[in-house]
């Protein structure tokens, strides 16, 4: 495992990689506060849809590396192995939105498509900015979500709430909807060609090590010398099965080979645990042969020999080869594989037409492409983030009167002091049950929306914004996966709000299932689950069978938080952790929702 590094200082790595970048294609544009690097869409551009992905850094080049014509419209950057947050996801969509860019494109069937690896942090991440922006008129309907989950490693029965990891796949989906965006497809066509390569990508990855992240100390490799790990992640996350050579060495290409290929074809019905992408006998394939970041190119083409004699061996036709770094794990050693089942005669998308999105070249340099042009002064493609970064109009849609809008305030003041009071007990428990954080957490959310309404920026007279301002809250103050489930359910909320608007009264349950519904997108936790959900589907539930008798669905989500004690962990953090111990407590987080109702 390489521990040296040749930087300047890790706080400055991921922004001087990013210029970097821009010397490669004078076209592109960098908000080094938002750390995203974007093309804007011209004025005469065809392209009515503009394609946003990112992540943590250390995974170049993806996702920043493929930004250009043909390939993506943005890519946003966390810190290494780190999401970035909703705030820089909603800034990309502000600067390449059809309707906001140079081109002013407003015509039927424009928008933008985030495509997410489906990791946990990423997904909360940059659902809550397309929640956050659905509250807008002007981006409401034409932002979607596309994720890859294309990891077959690890077994069905680990990962029930959590889903498949996204991997290399993803830079397959995004150069193929890439190119046919730059052809002028609609949002329509571009997510339903993207969703048929996201459900039939199969991907799993082999290393010799782990990597090295700049500016920490360097840890204890837990592989011998002899030793090799299928399934690893892209984040140094364990994988599912270690392999032993000999005489110190690793095991050959041939021996890894063979069960690196069963794992990708293995049939469900061969496999219960496995067999997520059913390939045909004879199925017609696109290979890629990535490398994770520390092997050289001369093993890198030896692993393509010996990968296209074992998928050839099983019957299956390979349509083209794709053999170089597309996405890494910072400098791990080791390559991953990835298989797209290429559609079959008569079937849409036809496979002419990804082979030919496929082929086309792109202006990216992390697809190899070298500008014809000198670099432009760095300064010229530096752009800022304004102090108040979406800027569309929040019209009042859901009104109240001063008498209601002094019990709306007064109600949320009572639950953020209520969170307050209770932050020892939350902290206690969840210093056996978790972390021990849960309670100060709340207890941060609680005191953001209190000063907001004390410089009255949430005076209840408006709902919808109202409740856009406790989600912002979530998301700056709490932070976490606590913090990004609350502030999408709360963005949501506000969109629910502003659709009933046109009635006198504020439909609470509608407005309330609509925000659970949004949620349960963004995560897999369902009752009973020992997470917030439970009291908070409890609640909501309840609302709309109780004919909207509140104080009946506060009484089901107490119940809901106290039949977490002695649950086991289905979701969240304390699926790792914990035990019988645990179990002893109530989950602090559900009882954090109980609270608040």
């Amino acid at each position: 495992m390489a521990s040296k590094h040749l930087i300047n200082s890790p706080s400055t790595l991921v922004i001087e990689s990013l210029e970097g970048l821009c010397l490669l294609n004078p076209d592109l544009r960098l908000d080094k506060d938002a750390r995203v690097l974007f093309r804007p869409l011209s004025s005469n551009s065809s392209q009515k849809v503009s394609l946003i992905c990112g992540g943590g850094s250390g995974h170049e080049p993806a996702h920043a590396a493929f930004v250009g014509k043909g390939l993506l419209t943005a890519a946003v950057s966390g810190s290494v192995f780190a999401s970035p947050s909703g705030k820089q996801v909603r800034r990309a969509v502000e600067l390449v939105h059809p309707q906001n860019s140079s081109s002013g494109n407003t015509e039927e069937g424009a928008g933008t498509l985030i495509i997410v690896k489906n990791y946990t942090g990423d997904v909360l991440n940059f659902g809550l900015a397309k929640e956050a922006l659905g509250s807008y008129p002007a981006y409401a309907n034409s932002v979607r979500f596309l994720t890859v989950a294309d990891d077959v490693a690890v077994p069905r029965s680990r990962i029930t709430l959590v889903g498949r990891r996204g991997l290399a796949g993803t830079v397959l989906t995004y150069k193929i909807i890439g190119e046919l965006a730059a052809r002028g497809a609609s949002l329509d066509e571009v997510e339903k060609v993207g969703q048929y390569v996201a459900e039939n990508l199969a991907s799993i990855g082999v290393a010799t090590g782990h990597s090295h992240v700049p500016g920490t100390e360097r840890g204890q490799d837990v592989l011998g010398e002899d030793e090799i790990e299928i399934g690893m992640g892209i984040h140094n996350e364990p994988g599912v099965l270690r392999l032993h050579g000999s005489s110190g060495l690793p095991p050959p290409l041939s021996e890894i080979m063979p069960r690196l290929v069963n794992l990708l074809t293995v049939s469900q019905e061969e496999d219960p645990e496995r067999g997520w992408v059913s390939f045909a006998p004879s199925a017609d394939v696109v290979l890629m042969v990535n490398n994770l970041g520390g092997l050289s190119p001369l093993e890198l083409s030896a692993v393509s020999v010996e990968a296209t004699k074992v998928i050839s061996d099983k019957g299956l036709k390979i349509k083209r080869v794709l053999c170089g770094t597309y996405m890494t794990s910072l400098n791990m050693p080791g390559f991953s594989l990835t298989l797209l089942q290429l559609p079959s005669a008569g079937q849409e998308p036809s496979q002419d037409l990804l082979l030919s999105l496929l082929d086309s070249p792109a202006e990216a340099s992390g697809w190899g492409w070298v500008s014809s042009r000198a670099p432009i002064p760095l300064s010229d493609q530096i752009v800022s983030t304004p102090s108040s970064s979406t800027s569309v109009s929040t019209t009042k849609t859901t009104s109240s009167n001063d008498e209601g809008a002094r019990q709306v305030v007064e109600v949320i003041r009572r639950a953020c002091n209520a969170l307050i009071h209770v932050e020892p007990e939350l902290t206690r428990m969840d210093t056996v049950a978790g972390d021990g954080d849960c309670g100060l957490t709340l207890k941060a959310g609680a005191e953001g929306v209190l000063s907001l309404i004390q410089s009255n920026e949430i005076n209840g007279h408006d709902l919808p914004t109202t409740f856009i301002a406790i989600a912002g809250v979530a998301e700056d103050k709490m932070g976490g996966t606590s913090g990004g489930l609350y502030s999408i359910f709360f963005s949501a909320l506000a969109q629910g709000l502003r659709s009933s608007s046109s009635t006198p009264e504020v439909n609470w349950p509608s407005a309330l299932n609509h925000a659970l519904t949004k949620l349960y997108t963004y995560t897999r936790a369902r009752p009973p689950s020992r997470t917030l959900v439970d009291p908070l589907d409890a609640f909501v539930k309840g609302l709309s069978t109780d004919k909207a008798d509140f104080f009946k669905s506060c009484e089901k989500a107490q119940e809901a938080a106290r039949a977490t004690k002695g649950m086991q962990a289905k979701a969240g953090r304390a699926v790792y952790g914990g035990g019988e111990e645990s179990e002893e407590e109530m989950d602090p987080g559900a009882w954090g929702v109980a609270i608040l109702s």
